[in-house]
């Protein structure tokens, strides 16, 4: 079996998770983002990063990539840095090169080894 591929069905794997936005690593971004669908931030958003109500939405955050504000999505991967706190209805994922200050509110999570987290860890049980 395929060592990477069979054990572990990470969010990305997933086909309904396409990414329909990419922020490439040049990018600069002031201000606030609201996003549906698939959103892969390479570069540096300075604002909030909100997925629109109702959707099914899935943020990454790459490796090199950076958030400076709050960050509101159902679904997200998290390996670069975010300075400020993560909100996420459905799951968060934090691979080894993540760097968080800031408290994570989620309902499922998975931290690899090597993440890094400055901030509480908020489970937040489904409403109704």
């Amino acid at each position: 079996a395929d060592m990477l591929g069979s054990k572990k069905s990470k969010l990305s794997a997933n086909g309904s998770d396409n990414v329909e936005t990419l922020i490439g690593p040049h990018v600069v971004i002031q201000g606030d983002l609201l996003f549906s669908g698939g959103l892969y931030i390479e570069g540096k958003v300075h604002g909030k990063v909100v997925a629109e109500a109702g959707a099914d939405s899935l943020l990454t955050l790459a490796a090199g990539g950076v958030i400076e504000g709050e960050i509101n999505a159902p679904k997200t991967v998290i390996s670069g840095r975010l300075v400020g706190d993560l909100r996420s209805s459905e799951r968060v994922e934090l691979t080894e090169t993540a760097h968080i200050q800031g408290n994570i509110h989620y309902r499922l999570i998975e931290i690899t080894a090597g993440a890094a987290v400055s901030g509480q860890l908020i489970h937040e049980q489904s409403s109704g």
